[in-house]
């Protein structure tokens, strides 16, 4: 059996995903990024990244066309490493033609990071978890 050398391997990887800190900053940055919560209802309602836009990956397919303009840089996220919706919701982005990356951590992630969430009443407070990221005393930013 034949593996790939591991910079193609890397670099292939790199392509279909992405973490929490990078689209951040491209938000940030004012990138044209469209952040896509594939999680249900009853989650987005929870808590999610804000600025995203809410697509449960089942509805992906009927509705994308309609809300994401097809040169959009996509990049879709589910509850937490342990949940595989955001890999679904890439597959049906890419069915579709899209440039559509992973955003690994997901919701766990993000929130853990302490990037800005909300959830159905509005802002969440923002906590920043020690055993993801460097916490600095202006992290509040």
């Amino acid at each position: 059996m034949t593996h790939p050398d591991p910079l193609s391997y890397f670099e292939h990887k790199l392509r279909h995903e992405t973490d929490p800190s990078d689209v951040y900053a491209a938000q940030r940055a004012g990138e044209d990024v469209v952040l896509v919560d594939v999680r249900s209802e009853e989650a987005w309602n929870q808590g999610h990244a804000r600025g995203a836009l809410h697509i449960p990956y089942r509805e992906i397919a009927a509705r994308a066309d309609a809300e994401i303009p097809r040169d959009a840089n996509v990049v879709v996220y589910c509850w937490s490493p342990g949940c595989n919706a955001g890999a679904k919701g890439a597959v049906e982005f890419a069915r579709l033609g899209y440039a559509v990356r992973e955003m690994i951590g997901g919701y766990e992630y993000w929130a853990r990071e302490g990037y800005p969430v909300d959830g159905a009443e509005g802002a969440l407070p923002r906590t920043f978890d020690p055993l993801v990221m460097v916490v600095r005393p202006s992290a509040s930013a």
